[in-house]
């Protein structure tokens, strides 16, 4: 529900009381049950040193129901996430976005026959999920470029419109019959000549080029700060125009 850069923030503000501080870090991974001393280290993590003269379990037991003491630890309730939601809207903070996106792209996976391809998707499926955005954006790239390039190979009309307009803008082009064969091509001359030969249209190629965009900026030492919601987005575009599409 809450990553840690949030909270972060979230712990540094003043005006929040120990009980809603202390829910903020249950919040984070809020599907598990925690215990004092794990709610204690997240805190510490994330700034808050004063937590370690505080009566962690005494500031939980006056926040309930918002919280419950299961046998594994503290836990949010429903109305708890409800109250760490609100505090998010008050401060002007978003929220780590749903799992939909990983789910959503797990069920692609497992619809996708070829192995390289597919082990491109579930490696970026776990960056995502452990909030390693940059290798997300870079794997689930790679994912959807071996797919296009499959679903032009396993053509043979597709296959031969592809080398004939490669061949019309490179006079020096030599015929692609292997995925090597075309990653000889820049990415984006690639995504041309798909739009040339109508397998994509021009707004969905303007769309993977953005997606193009931020897997080079990710790609490459820089200061780029990128978010959840930004890898989503990403995700999101290919799993609607590429990963669902050319299975």
């Amino acid at each position: 529900m809450l990553n840690k850069t949030i909270l972060v923030d979230l712990l540094q503000i003043p005006d929040l009381s120990r009980e809603d501080k202390l829910l903020c870090c249950l919040a984070v991974e809020s599907e598990r049950s925690k215990p004092v001393r794990e709610i204690r280290e997240i805190a510490l993590e994330s700034g808050l040193r004063e937590v370690k003269k505080w009566n962690v379990s005494g500031y939980l037991r006056k926040a309930t129901p918002l919280v419950a003491n299961t046998k594994d630890g503290w836990r949010l309730t429903t109305a708890g996430q409800q109250r760490v939601r609100e505090i998010l809207k008050s401060k002007n903070l978003a929220p780590l976005p749903p799992k939909d996106v990983a789910v959503n792209l797990r069920k692609e996976l497992e619809r996708i026959p070829e192995a390289v391809t597919a082990a491109f998707v579930e490696e970026a499926v776990k960056c995502y999920e452990y909030q390693l955005y940059r290798a997300s954006v870079v794997l689930s790239w790679a994912g959807a470029v071996a797919m296009l390039y499959d679903y032009i190979l396993t053509d043979a009309n597709k296959l031969r419109s592809f080398n004939s307009e490669a061949r019309r803008r490179n006079a020096r082009w030599r015929d692609a019959t292997t995925q090597d064969d075309l990653a000889r091509m820049k990415e984006s001359d690639f995504l041309d000549i798909l739009e040339a030969i109508s397998v994509i249209g021009k707004n969905t190629k303007q769309q993977l080029k953005e997606c193009l965009q931020l897997r080079n900026a990710c790609a490459h030492p820089s200061t780029l700060q990128i978010g959840p919601h930004r890898v989503a987005a990403h995700l999101e575009v290919l799993i609607m125009n590429v990963f669902s599409k050319y299975v």
